[in-house]
């Protein structure tokens, strides 16, 4: 007769199987704890240099003369131009 996969499984291998579970269990949060470690190494070492950036533009901007107001360009006039014929046409129409 053939082993029915539905048959309980004997102390010692669930024993086993917990065991095993367990250890794959400490990998993982060591895993997610030197994840989370580099992480927050990372996370420090950029806001350092995003610090030592953002001071050395306000001293830049400090230091720096200040700019000259820009001048708006000054807009032109085209003037228009009536032809002699254009007068003529426009009093005949009305």
């Amino acid at each position: 007769m053939a082993t029915d996969s539905r048959a309980p499984e004997s102390a010692e291998v669930r024993q086993k199987k917990k065991a095993a579970q367990a250890v794959d269990g400490q990998k993982a949060m060591v895993e997610y704890e030197a994840g989370m470690r580099a992480m927050r190494a990372k996370t420090e070492r950029l806001r350092a240099l995003r610090l030592a950036r953002d001071e050395a533009e306000a001293k830049l901007a400090a230091e720096a003369p200040p700019a000259a107001p820009k001048k708006k360009a000054a807009k032109k006039k085209v003037a228009k131009v009536e032809e002699p014929g254009e007068a003529d046409e426009s009093e005949a129409v009305s």
